[in-house]
């Protein structure tokens, strides 16, 4: 008969293999998309938006059981423990990466696609007080950065990127990017990227590049009437 410290210590062990293979690809999202991460193992044990997906895929079966009370009990106490709070009435993808994690708060009727990645302080929030679908919809591999504010029944769509604290409250076509309070969006349509791209801090803002051309013709144009007016002005010989 095994010591009991070694049969608690083996129950863990054969826990953590059951949430490697169950959450493989999770898993692999962060080790591809965060550069801190060393081992699925400190992944496991370390990662916060790991552990509100493992409690929220318990919370969302009982929710689709229809088990009252406790999903939402689950989830409150994943909240106050990770900073993460996620509806379990949500429908999320395989491969969600939730980086950092803290402030993140996916609704109710949100629905996330494949693959993708949430930065710490994301809301996938509603909009008014009318039931039904109220949150967004984010397609496949779809990257929202920190701070950003995605609101109301909205669709971002695949391969899109909302930059760091921008308000979307308007659907997105696939492969763009947004930037600005409200969101303005940059389309980048016919352009493909390989593997995900995580520069959420740092994308085209169409408004600015307008105003820097336009800031680019006036100098010219006050240059030009600088020049002109000089040209009419009497010339005065220089004494000696």
């Amino acid at each position: 008969m095994l010591p009991a410290w070694v049969m608690a210590l083996l129950s863990v062990a054969a826990v953590l293999v059951a949430l490697r293979v169950a959450f493989a690809r999770e898993i692999r999202a962060c080790i591809e998309r965060d550069p801190a991460a060393r081992s699925s193992l400190e992944i496991l044990l370390a990662y916060p938006g790991l552990h509100a997906l493992i409690a929220y895929r318990v919370a969302h079966g009982l929710t689709r059981m229809g088990v009252p009370l406790l999903p939402r009990v689950i989830m409150s106490l994943v909240r106050w423990l990770t900073g993460i709070e996620i509806h379990p009435g949500a429908s999320i993808g395989r491969g969600l990466f939730i980086d950092h994690g803290m402030g993140v708060v996916i609704g109710e009727t949100a629905v996330i696609g494949e693959d993708v990645t949430l930065f710490q302080g994301v809301t996938l929030g509603g909009t008014g007080k009318q039931r039904g679908k109220r949150h967004p919809t984010l397609g496949n591999r779809v990257v929202i950065g920190a701070g950003a504010k995605v609101l109301g029944n909205i669709l971002v769509g695949d391969d899109s990127m909302v930059g760091a604290n921008a308000v979307v409250v308007r659907d997105v076509p696939a492969h763009s990017t947004v930037v600005g309070v409200p969101g303005r969006i940059t389309r980048i349509a016919d352009r493909h990227f390989p593997g995900i791209s995580l520069e959420h801090s740092n994308l085209p803002d169409p408004l600015t590049e307008r105003l820097q051309k336009l800031q680019h013709e006036i100098d010219a144009i006050e240059q030009h009437l600088k020049e002109f007016r000089a040209s009419k002005l009497p010339h005065h010989p220089k004494h000696s």
